[in-house]
């Protein structure tokens, strides 16, 4: 039964992308953050599999232990079914026993899912058919954010820069003329993936056939990409407090140390510490924070994109500035990027927190 005076807020984390161990470490920090006395929390885990459960909510159990990930598995809380049907009650616990029962109604669901079934719009057709607010982008911006190729072409087609790239379609490969026009090294990745997963970096062309075997493990759809010379950066942003403009956060540099040379998925969770220095906000002139600043806006706006995204950058010696990705539900681990902008702008991370939910219960009129 919802208490009254709290909000209720499921937490729905895990998921069956190869990204499930993240969404656990994002979903125990958010948890962490969340304050009893405002808010009655809903765990909702869900497994590699898909099955829904009822979580134990400890943040303590979804944390990096021995740089292992955590994981939602079945039978570890009851199980449970989101009902589409906006007058069935959302969720309903599944037991055996004394079959389906109703949950008390949810405010709102964050979903703290990345990658595919979470990331990409279904969850958030499901939660819209269900007619239940929730964090975050709605199905088209989640869709179009998380299809590299159409952020690409949305974003360039509002005059922000991108680097070369080439889409490689089922039975598609590289030309001559597409290898010459993207040089070596190339980054080839699946075209719907987040956390660097299926990625490979190629320094010969005899490596392509591989690296794109590799990819097509997660997507049918692979992106081949020029290497961009740069400085990675990243900029948070906001959507607009009462229907205002996005907000930018300040920027982020990232910056690889050691003998890895680019920001794979060890170098950004497991081995974060070790590898990576991060300057938060990052050093760079005045005009070009600001033009990062604009170019980020602008691409929240572009996807349409609603609550909060993170959109990374190149910026070439020469001070040009290239997208590379927008995250429409980026990380929030204790080493996420998107948090601690947000914290160096001003926003401590419960207030950030805090404010998504308000965020999405005032888009929905609740």
């Amino acid at each position: 039964m919802t208490t009254p005076g709290r909000t209720r807020v499921a937490i729905v984390f895990g998921g069956r992308s190869p990204e499930h161990g993240i969404s656990c470490v994002s979903a125990g920090s958010v948890l962490g953050a969340l304050d009893p006395d405002e808010f009655e929390i809903v765990p909702v885990g869900i497994t590699r599999q898909g099955q829904w459960v009822l979580a134990s909510g400890d943040p303590a159990q979804l944390a990096i232990a021995d740089r292992k990930l955590p994981e939602v598995t079945a039978g570890s809380g009851a199980e449970l079914v989101l009902r589409a049907d906006p007058t069935a009650g959302g969720l309903m616990v599944l037991d055996p026993a004394q079959g389906p029962r109703a949950l008390a109604d949810v405010d709102v669901v964050f979903p703290v899912l990345h990658g595919a079934y979470g990331e990409d719009g279904t969850i958030q057709g499901m939660l819209e058919m269900a007619d239940i607010p929730y964090v975050g982008a709605n199905v088209f911006a989640s869709a179009a954010a998380m299809d590299k190729e159409f952020t690409k072409k949305l974003c360039a087609a509002e005059g922000i820069p991108v680097g070369p790239y080439v889409v490689l379609r089922t039975g598609m490969t590289l030309t001559e003329e597409d290898k010459e026009r993207l040089g070596l090294p190339v980054f080839v990745k699946p075209s719907r993936a987040g956390s660097s997963f299926g990625i490979t970096k190629i320094d010969d062309w005899s490596q392509l056939d591989a690296a794109v075997a590799t990819a097509r493990e997660i997507d049918t759809k692979v992106l081949v990409e020029g290497a961009i010379v740069g400085r990675e950066i990243e900029c948070g942003v906001l959507e607009g407090e009462a229907g205002g403009a996005p907000e930018a956060s300040v920027l982020a540099e990232v910056r690889m140390v050691g003998d890895r040379d680019w920001y794979d998925f060890e170098a950004k969770y497991l081995y974060a510490d070790e590898v990576t220095e991060c300057d938060v906000p990052a050093g760079l002139p005045e005009a070009v924070t600001r033009r990062v600043q604009e170019y980020a806006t602008r691409a929240f706006t572009a996807l349409d994109c609603s609550g909060l995204a993170r959109v990374d950058f190149f910026v070439t010696p020469d001070l040009d500035v290239y997208l590379n990705e927008i995250n429409t539900m980026p990380g929030f681990t204790p080493t996420s990027m998107f948090p601690r902008m947000w914290a160096a702008s001003g926003l401590e991370y419960p207030k950030l927190v805090n404010r998504l939910i308000r965020t999405a219960l005032r888009r929905a009129g609740r």
